[in-house]
């Protein structure tokens, strides 16, 4: 699984999030609604099976991308900590 990919999914969960979030206070279109809805949907559920699939992810990392609108962008956050990321072969982290 490529990082690239990960990290577009999860700008996307986030800015749907947020795009949302907005139209529930504001207006509350339900065009807005209907297309949101599922595009933030799919891309939370794309951030947590692309997570859950990398190799190097602990699973610290895994539960992080669970958390939804953020998830995405933490867990990348921890991916790219290299303190943070096993290391193949290597079962325990070690600082």
């Amino acid at each position: 699984m490529n990082l690239r990919h990960l990290r577009i999914a999860a700008q996307g969960e986030l800015i749907s999030l947020i795009i949302l979030l907005t139209n529930l206070v504001t207006a509350h279109l339900e065009p807005i609604s209907s297309l949101m809805g599922p595009t933030h949907g799919c891309a939370y559920l794309f951030v947590v099976v692309a997570t859950w699939r990398i190799e190097q992810a602990t699973p610290a990392t895994r539960a992080t991308a669970v958390i939804p609108g953020i998830g995405g962008l933490l867990a990348l956050r921890r991916l790219n900590r290299p303190d943070l990321v096993h290391q193949q072969g290597e079962d325990v982290i070690r600082p």
